[in-house]
């Protein structure tokens, strides 16, 4: 292999860092190190730690160059809308975590006294959840927080770690647009939503796309790992543009869904899709490469799944997934159905006394057994997805009358539970791949890969991932009628609860 690209995947749970490159024609993929990433509370608030992070960046450095790996480049992925603040010294904060209560009334404070649901969600096309970016600073600026007093930059998380290695404070597009701050049209940080913080377009870095250079290593650094001047490359930031850009598709005619704990289902567009009904169904518009926009929509995924198995008695808890799974499919389908996206769902005491709060609320059978209850996620989700799928076919159809969405490629995690994949197979009446698993890691090395000149565009890009990969052919198999019935049995429940 000629080029080894170094790339930092991190999680809102977990992080690794990668190794990797292309040979013959293929992707390959060496993880190096895998640590945790852990919440800290302080003083009743929730902060990443940003130097444990750094620390664990450069412990994967110097794993790279004890095995002897000429490293190319380094790309890094985060997850989305956190940030920190740096001071006229340089210093930084450690930052607050979205999961921090700090927002709980934020947003629709906000969105009451400051600027209306409509005018945010027309400028950005973002949707509307209480920790994005802009109801962090919000919320900050109003308590007096001192390190956004203090600011002399706010740099979002993968923006912030390229900082530390390289000295170089930039703005990254995929991750800045998950802020509900940036403008799609323009593809900059909006100068009202700006202003209505009390802050200005020059109080975050210089704006960069994925493939353009940042800087290269600190000489502190490289005296540190070992290493030269390496280049760091902007890739697509936000752990979901990298996973995106992984997709395995031939051409334009797909949807995506990224699977896991929670499933992203969307399609790649050329521009931002902001309407009437858009604002409606929640959709949002987040950056990809190559100018693209990442249109989508959050779904509840496994989170209820995993929710439950903890729950669970620990005869059944021992059970592997496939046996659990497997229990399932042998008992009465569309019994029990909900909608995944129900607000009872979203951090429950216990995930089992809501999913059967539902439908006892909504006259159905109530499951009891873990395999009815995980009959009932399963159905519900394949459900669910069809119900989005659909409104994605409008959408993507608009403009398109001769086009149409006939695949769905499912990537990520759940792409490896078959029962799931191919239900979704049987509800949305479509060839469903599934794979890869590690899209993240490899949507990040190979957007190196482009800014190394390997590759051209994110299509030969595909093409290559696609021969790296074994994916999976699902296709409809069930009885399609019976699929039918119980999406209406779906709508009506859905509606009424």
């Amino acid at each position: 292999m000629d080029k080894y690209f170094f790339a930092v995947d991190l999680g809102a749970t977990s992080g690794r860092t990668i190794i990797g490159g292309i040979k013959d024609g293929k992707i390959e993929l060496k993880e190096l190190t895998r640590f945790p990433n852990n919440l800290i509370e302080v003083n009743g608030h929730f902060y990443w730690d940003i130097y444990a992070l750094y620390f664990e960046i450069i412990k994967g450095l110097k794993e790279a160059k004890n095995n002897n790996y000429n490293i190319t480049s380094i790309g890094i992925d985060t997850w989305g809308v956190d940030f920190v603040c740096v001071a006229d010294d340089n210093s930084i904060s450690q930052p607050i975590a979205y999961r921090d209560p700090h927002t709980f009334e934020a947003m629709e404070d906000y969105l009451k006294n400051v600027r209306t649901r409509e005018q945010v969600y027309n400028v950005t096309g973002i949707q509307f959840l209480n920790f994005n970016s802009i109801f962090q600073l919000y919320a900050m600026k109003k308590a007096g927080n001192v390190a956004l007093q203090n600011a002399k930059k706010i740099l979002f998380i993968p923006d912030a770690l390229s900082y530390m290695l390289t000295g170089e404070m930039v703005c990254e597009y995929t991750i800045a647009s998950t802020a509900q701050l940036l403008d799609p049209r323009t593809k900059q940080l909006d100068p009202d939503l700006l202003g209505s913080l009390g802050l200005s377009q020059d109080k975050f870095g210089r704006m960069v796309n994925p493939g353009d250079f940042i800087g290269t290593l600190r000489s502190e650094v490289q005296k540190e790992t070992g290493l030269g001047a390496i280049p760091v490359v902007a890739v697509a930031g936000h752990d979901t543009g990298s996973a995106v850009a992984a997709v395995p598709a031939a051409n334009e005619n797909f949807a995506y869904l990224s699977s896991g704990t929670w499933s992203l289902m969307g399609i790649e567009t050329k521009d931002a899709i902001i309407n009437r009904v858009s604002y409606d169904r929640n959709f949002t518009n987040e950056g990809g490469v190559e100018g693209t926009t990442r249109f989508l929509k959050n779904i509840c995924g496994m989170w209820l799944y995993e929710r439950c198995r903890k729950e669970w008695p620990e005869e059944v808890r021992k059970l592997s997934h496939p046996e659990l799974q497997g229990s399932a499919m042998q008992v009465e389908a569309f019994r029990s159905l909900i909608n995944p996206d129900d607000a009872i769902f979203a951090n429950p005491s216990s995930m089992i006394e809501a999913i059967q709060q539902y439908c006892r609320q909504s006259c159905q059978p109530v499951p009891e057994t873990p395999a009815e209850i995980c009959r009932c996620i399963f159905d519900s989700l394949a459900l669910r997805y069809r119900q989005v799928f659909g409104w994605l076919k409008e959408f993507y159809s608009t403009g398109k009358p001769s086009s149409t969405l006939n695949v769905l490629h499912v990537i990520g995690g759940g792409s490896l539970n078959k029962y799931l994949t191919q239900f979704t197979a049987d509800s949305l009446g479509v060839e469903v791949l599934a794979g890869p698993q590690e899209c993240t890691a490899i949507g990040n090395i190979m957007m190196q890969a482009k800014a190394m000149r390997q590759v051209d565009d994110i299509w030969q890009m595909r093409k290559i991932i696609a021969n790296s990969v074994d994916m999976v052919a699902y296709h409809p198999t069930a009885d399609r009628r019976a699929w039918d019935e119980a999406y209406e049995r779906y709508l009506t429940i859905t509606r009424q609860a």
